[in-house]
């Protein structure tokens, strides 16, 4: 469970995210791509071509963040560029999900047998 400040708007960059960039690179992202503003206190998600990775710019009202996070085992679910342009708005639960690695966009966990019989 995330606890986020109300009224924090958190924002999934669309597409794929060339990972090297740091802080400035993706502040830079945030400003030009997304037509955002980095320092409103706003969380900022970023991916890599592998799916693995993800990044998370934000304000904490002193300086820039990053929050950076490698998934061993699965993959982040990322909504596909054609869905909506520039980016697409998540709740808090929908955030934890995702950092956690579920499929965020349908929740409910399905068993599946590993072996037939």
């Amino acid at each position: 469970m995330t606890l986020l400040p109300s009224g924090m708007k958190i924002h999934v960059a669309l597409g794929v995210t060339d990972m090297r960039k740091g802080l400035d690179g993706l502040a830079m992202l945030v400003q030009g791509t997304l037509k955002q503003d980095p320092f409103s206190g706003h969380l900022f998600l970023f991916r890599g071509r592998k799916a693995d990775l993800l990044k998370i710019v934000f304000w904490d009202g002193t300086g820039l963040c990053l929050f950076t996070k490698r998934l061993e085992q699965s993959r982040f679910f990322w909504p596909a560029a054609d869905e909506a342009p520039g980016s697409v708005m998540l709740t808090s639960a929908q955030l934890s999900m995702l950092i956690e690695g579920i499929d965020w966009r349908s929740p409910e966990k399905r068993w599946r047998p590993s072996v037939a019989g």
